[in-house]
C-alpha cells in the first residue's frame, strides 16, 4: 500500500461523517504493524470479514503455515482448525482497534466475523451460531455478521435484544433494509424493556453497492441486443452503471426517516446509537467505470464504506472527498422509475442476489474447508491407529449389484456428494430439507469445544455423583443408551440408567435403584415440550426437592436442550446445574454426536477425545473430496435406497452381543427418516436368526461385529445366508470405540437412501399424530375426569386374568369373516393372522413394563410367529416405538400387521400438578397409537390384559402358538 499523501483522502472521510472500514483480515497485516499504520495514517476505523475473505487469506497464502502446524499437531479437524484460526485473527484485529472503539466511545473500532453461510435460512441455527461465536471471541469490539435473508431478521431482533452487536449483511433491497431497521429497534426495546443499556449496543446495515450494477447491467445489456427503438436504447443506456447508487442514496433517505419517527427517538433519548448503513461492495467491477466510484459517490454522514484494499489503496491515492450521498435524489427516483418501466424489475434482481450472495459465501467457506481437509487428511493417513471400519457387501444378485453401481457413477457424475455437503434441498424433495443438516460438521465443533465437556466429568466426579438418570425420548435417549450398555460402568464415573417410558412399573423399578442423595439428572427434549420428559422430569424434580430442599435440586438437574426452548425457560427458573445447547439444524434421531449424544457420554466417562476423532475420521471419508466408489457413507445408502426400492425393505441388523443396542438407535433412524408417503426401510433388530430358507425376497441383512466379540452362531448364520443368495452387508469393528464411525455413517447412509427412495429422510409427518391424539385424551381428562375408550369386541377369562380384544369394525368384519368359532381366542387370532402375506411383517407393540420377565415372553410370541409365518417380525415397547418405528408403522408401506398388547397397571404414580397420572398418560398413548393406526387403515388388533399380567401373557402365548401353526402351509397353497 502506497504512504500517505499530504491530504490524504481516506482520512477526509472523516469530515464528512463517513467511517472508512476494511473489508480484510489476514495475519500478516496484523503482526507485521500494517493495520497499526492505517489506523494512524488513514483514520481506519474498523474491519470487516467473510468467508470469501478467510479462503483468500488462508488458502492463498502462507501466512496460517506455522499456526496450522500447531493446531493440526493437536489433531484438530478442518472446521476447529478455521474456527481457531479465524477468532484468533478477529481477536488480534479487536485489540488492535480497541484504541479507537474506546475514543469513539464505541460507535467504531470494530471487527465482523459471519456466522456460517450454511446457517443462511435458518433463524434458530443462526442465533445459536451467533451467540456462540460472540462468546467465543470475546472482545466487545466486535460484530457478527447475520444476513439480511426471511430467517435473519428475526434472529438480527433476537441478538440485538441480547446485547450482542450485529453487522447485517447482503442487503440490496430497500423494502429489506426497511424490515433490518425494524427489527433493530424492536430489539433495542426489548433490551431496554428488560433492564438492558442500549448505548452498549451497535449495529451496521451492510447494503451491497456494485453487483447490483452488475446484475443490472447485465439485463440492461441483453435488452439493448434486442430493442430497435432509439429512444429505448438511449434511455436504457443512461441507466447503465448509475442504478447502484441511486439505490443507495434513496436508501439512506429512508434511514433518515426512520431514525425521526418517535419509536427511534425515545431510543436515542436512552443513549442508543443508530444502525448505520455500511456500504459493502463498493469495489468497481466494471473496467470502465472510474475505480473509487462507489465511493466517491455515497460519502455522507452516519455511514460507513467497507473497502477491500485496492479500492482503498486507489481512493488513498487519487479519491475526492465530497458530501456526495444526498446529491441528485430525484434524478435517482426518476432512474429506479425508469428501470421498472422497461421492464427490469430491481427487486427481482436483489432477490437473486441474496441468493447469489449466500451460495457464494457458502462455496468459498467449503473451500476453505476444503483445504484444510487436504491437510488433515494427509496428517491422518501417517497414523496407524486411524482405520476406517471395514464394510464389504454381497447383494446376491448380477442385476442389483449392477444397478447399485450405476447409482454409485450417478452420484460421482452429476455432482450429488457435494449437493448434500452443500445442503442443497433439491437432491431430496426440494422442501425444508437444507434446515437440518447441522450434523454433517458438528463433529468440528464438539471438537473445537471438548473442553466444556471435559470441565463437566470433571465437575460431577468431584462432586461425587454414583448416579446418572437421563430422561429423554427417541433421539435423546437412544444413542446414549448405545453407549451406557456398549461401554458399561467406567471406573470413577457414575452408573448411567435411562429412563424413556411412562409406564409405572418401570419408572418405579428405575426409581427404586436410585439413591437421590448422589443422583444427576439429564433432562434431554430438543423441543423442550415433548410430553413424557416434561412429566417426568416433574417427578423426579419433586422427589428430589422434598428430599433436599428447591435449591438443591437444582444443583442435580442438567438441561439439554434447544436454545429457547421451554425446557430451558424451566431450567434457569430452577436453577440447574448445567444447560446445554442442541443445534436447532440437527434434528433428534441425527444428534448423537451433538450435545444430545455427547454429554451422556461426557457423564458415563468416555474418552470423548477418542471418541470424536474416530467419528471425524468418518466425517472426512464421506466428505466431498472423497469419490463415491470410495466413500462408504454414500455406498452404504445407495444400497440401503436402491433395495428398497426393488422390494428389499426389510433391513434386518445383526449386531455383536456386546454393542446390541445399537439395533435400536438404528430402528429410529431409518424407520423415521424413511417411513413415510406409503415408503419405508423397515428395521428389523433384535430377531433370531433362522435357516437361509425361511427367508423370502424382502430382506437385507446387515452384519455389525465386533472383533472382540464375535459370537459363532452368527458368524455362520451369516456366512449360510450369503452362499443362498440373501444380500449381506458386513461392517467390522475393531474396538468399542469404532461406534463413532458408524453412528455418522449410517446418519449420511440414510440421507443419501431418502434421496434415492425420492422422500425427506429429514422430517417425521406421522410421529405428530399420535402426540395429538394422546394429548386429546389427557386433555380431555383433565376437563372431565374421564377417559373414554370403546366396549371390546372379544373377552375371554381364565383363573386369574381377562383378555379383551378391541379393533374397528373394518378390521373386525376382515378377521371374523372366515372365523370358524368366534368364542375362541385362538380362532379370532388364526383369522387375524390370516391377513398376512408373504412380503408383510408382522409388529408386537407392548404397552407395559420392559422386564426381563415380560421381554422374555413378548420375545417367545415374537420368535412363534416368525417362525411360524416366516415373515419379518418387530417387538418394541411403548410409548418408547411411537419416537421411533412409529413412524414408519404409520406412514411407510401398508405391509404392516400389528398386535398391540396392554394390560391394567397393579401400580401408579402422580403427575406433578395434573389430575391424570402416569398409568392414564400411557393409556392415552396407547389408545391413540391404536386410534392412528386404525385411521390409516392398518391391521391391527388390541389385546388388553385384565388382572395377573404373567397369567394373561402364557394364556395369549398359547393361543399364538395355536393359530400361526398351520398358516405358512396354508399360505403357500
Amino acid at each position: 500500500m502506497k504512504t500517505e499523501q499530504a491530504v490524504n483522502p481516506l482520512k477526509s472521510l472523516n469530515n464528512y461523517g463517513q467511517s472508512v472500514w476494511l473489508d480484510y483480515v489476514r495475519r500478516n497485516i496484523l503482526i507485521d504493524g500494517e493495520l497499526k499504520k492505517m489506523i494512524r495514517e488513514d483514520g481506519l476505523k474498523g474491519m470487516t470479514s467473510n468467508p470469501s475473505i478467510f479462503e483468500k487469506a488462508i488458502g492463498g497464502s502462507n501466512d496460517y503455515d506455522s499456526a496450522l502446524q500447531k493446531l493440526l499437531a493437536q489433531g484438530l479437524k478442518p472446521m476447529a482448525l478455521y474456527e481457531h484460526l479465524a477468532i484468533e485473527d478477529i481477536q488480534m484485529s479487536a485489540d488492535l482497534l480497541k484504541p479507537v472503539y474506546d475514543e469513539t466511545k464505541g460507535h467504531d473500532g470494530y471487527v465482523s466475523l459471519e456466522v456460517s453461510p450454511r446457517l443462511a435460512f435458518d433463524t434458530e441455527a443462526t442465533i445459536a451460531e451467533a451467540r456462540r461465536l460472540w462468546q467465543a471471541v470475546g472482545r466487545k469490539n466486535i460484530m457478527i455478521k447475520v444476513p439480511g435473508t426471511t430467517a435473519g431478521i428475526p434472529a438480527l431482533e433476537t441478538l440485538i435484544a441480547e446485547g450482542i452487536n450485529i453487522n447485517v449483511t447482503l442487503l440490496f433491497a430497500q423494502s429489506t433494509y426497511k424490515q433490518v431497521a425494524e427489527a433493530f429497534i424492536r430489539g433495542l426495546e426489548k433490551l431496554a424493556k428488560n433492564g438492558g443499556d442500549v448505548s452498549k449496543v451497535a449495529s451496521v446495515a451492510s447494503f451491497f453497492i456494485s453487483r447490483i450494477d452488475s446484475a443490472v447491467d447485465q439485463r440492461i445489456n441483453d435488452r439493448l441486443k434486442s430493442s430497435t427503438v432509439s429512444e429505448e436504447k438511449t434511455q436504457l443506456e443512461s441507466l447503465l452503471g448509475k442504478i447502484a447508487v441511486a439505490n443507495a442514496r434513496l436508501t439512506y433517505q429512508l434511514y433518515k426517516q426512520i431514525i425521526a419517527q418517535p419509536n427511534w427517538q425515545a431510543l436515542a433519548k436512552k443513549g442508543a446509537m443508530p444502525q448505520r448503513l455500511l456500504w459493502a461492495s463498493t469495489s468497481t467491477k466494471n473496467p470502465q467505470y472510474s475505480d473509487v466510484y462507489y465511493v466517491e459517490e455515497l460519502i455522507g454522514p452516519d455511514t460507513v464504506n467497507t473497502i477491500p484494499p485496492a479500492t482503498y489503496d486507489a481512493f488513498r491515492d487519487h479519491g475526492k472527498a465530497a458530501r456526495t450521498l444526498e446529491a441528485h435524489l430525484e434524478e435517482s427516483s426518476a432512474m429506479l422509475i425508469s428501470l421498472k418501466k422497461s421492464g427490469i424489475s430491481l427487486d427481482d434482481v436483489c432477490k437473486k442476489l441474496v441468493d447469489d450472495g449466500v451460495k457464494l459465501f457458502a462455496d468459498a467457506f467449503d473451500k476453505l474447508l476444503a483445504v484444510l481437509e487436504k491437510k488433515h487428511t494427509a496428517m491422518c493417513a501417517s497414523k496407524p491407529d486411524n482405520e476406517l471400519n471395514k464394510m464389504t457387501y454381497k447383494l446376491g444378485s448380477t442385476e442389483l449389484e449392477l444397478e447399485v453401481k450405476k447409482k454409485i457413477d450417478d452420484w460421482q457424475t452429476s455432482g450429488k456428494i457435494k449437493q448434500l455437503w452443500s445442503a442443497d434441498a433439491s437432491l431430496w424433495t426440494n422442501t425444508d430439507e437444507n434446515h437440518w443438516l447441522g450434523w454433517l460438521s458438528v463433529t468440528d465443533d464438539q471438537l473445537a469445544h471438548l473442553g466444556n465437556l471435559q470441565a463437566l466429568n470433571a465437575d460431577l466426579n468431584k462432586f461425587g455423583f454414583k448416579q446418572a438418570l437421563l430422561i429423554g425420548m427417541g433421539g435423546s435417549s437412544l444413542g446414549p443408551a448405545v453407549l451406557s450398555s456398549a461401554f458399561g460402568k467406567i471406573t470413577g464415573n457414575p452408573q448411567f440408567y435411562m429412563l424413556d417410558s411412562t409406564v409405572p412399573a418401570q419408572i418405579k423399578a428405575i426409581e427404586d435403584q436410585l439413591d437421590l442423595n448422589n443422583t444427576i439428572f439429564i433432562v434431554s427434549s430438543k423441543s423442550g415440550s415433548t410430553l413424557e420428559p416434561n412429566i417426568l422430569k416433574d417427578y423426579f424434580f419433586e422427589k428430589v426437592k422434598s428430599k433436599l430442599g428447591a435449591a438443591e435440586a437444582g444443583r442435580r438437574f442438567i438441561a439439554v436442550t434447544d436454545p429457547g426452548s421451554q425446557l430451558e425457560k424451566i431450567a434457569k427458573a430452577e436453577r440447574f446445574r448445567y444447560i446445554f445447547h442442541g443445534l436447532p439444524s440437527i434434528g433428534g434421531r441425527y444428534s448423537i454426536l451433538s450435545n444430545f449424544g455427547m454429554v451422556p457420554a461426557a457423564v458415563i466417562g468416555l474418552d470423548l477425545a477418542c471418541f470424536l476423532d474416530k467419528a471425524d475420521l468418518m466425517v472426512q471419508s464421506c466428505g466431498t473430496s472423497v469419490p463415491a466408489e470410495q466413500n462408504s457413507g454414500v455406498i452404504l445408502g445407495i444400497i440401503l435406497g436402491v433395495m428398497a426400492n426393488h422390494g428389499h425393505d426389510k433391513i434386518t441388523f445383526v449386531i455383536s452381543p456386546a454393542m446390541s443396542e445399537l439395533g435400536a438407535w438404528l430402528e429410529q433412524l431409518l424407520a423415521e427418516s424413511t417411513g413415510k408417503i406409503g415408503k419405508g426401510l423397515i428395521p428389523i433388530n433384535g430377531e433370531d436368526l433362522s435357516p437361509a430358507s425361511m427367508y423370502g425376497k424382502d430382506r437385507l441383512f446387515i452384519y455389525i461385529s465386533l472383533e472382540t466379540n464375535l459370537d459363532p452362531a452368527q458368524e455362520k448364520a451369516i456366512n449360510e445366508l450369503e452362499k443362498a443368495g440373501q444380500p449381506v452387508v458386513r461392517i467390522e469393528l475393531k474396538d468399542m470405540y469404532d461406534l463413532a464411525q458408524e453412528f455418522f455413517r449410517f446418519e449420511i447412509a440414510t440421507s443419501v437412501a431418502g434421496s434415492v427412495m425420492g422422500i425427506n429422510p429429514f422430517n417425521q409427518p406421522d410421529v405428530e399424530a399420535s402426540k395429538v391424539a394422546t394429548r386429546n385424551l389427557t386433555s380431555e381428562y383433565e376437563k372431565s375426569g374421564k377417559l373414554v375408550t370403546a366396549a371390546p369386541s372379544f373377552t375371554v377369562s381364565k383363573d386369574n386374568c381377562t383378555i379383551e380384544l378391541f379393533t374397528d369394525q373394518s378390521n373386525w368384519l376382515s378377521i371374523t369373516k372366515d372365523c370358524q368359532d368366534k368364542q375362541s381366542l385362538a380362532a379370532i387370532l388364526k383369522s387375524f393372522l390370516g391377513l398376512v402375506k408373504p412380503a408383510d411383517y408382522i409388529a408386537i407393540l407392548g404397552y407395559m413394563e420392559m422386564s426381563v420377565a415380560n421381554k422374555a415372553a413378548l420375545g417367545t410370541m415374537r420368535q412363534i410367529l416368525h417362525d411360524n409365518l416366516q415373515i419379518a417380525t418387530c417387538l418394541g415397547f411403548g410409548p418408547r416405538y411411537l419416537h421411533s418405528t412409529g413412524q414408519v408403522y404409520k406412514g411407510g408401506p401398508n405391509t404392516g400387521v400389528f398386535l398391540q398388547l396392554t394390560a391394567d397397571d397393579t401400580v401408579d404414580l402422580p403427575v406433578p400438578g395434573k389430575k391424570y397420572t402416569f398409568s392414564l398418560v400411557k393409556t392415552a398413548q396407547a389408545l391413540g397409537d391404536y386410534q392412528v393406526l386404525t385411521e390409516r387403515k392398518r391391521r391391527i388388533i388390541r389385546a388388553h390384559i385384565k388382572g395377573n399380567l404373567s397369567e394373561g401373557l402364557t394364556l395369549l402365548l398359547q393361543a399364538i402358538k395355536e393359530s400361526s401353526m398351520p398358516l405358512v402351509e396354508q399360505r403357500s397353497r
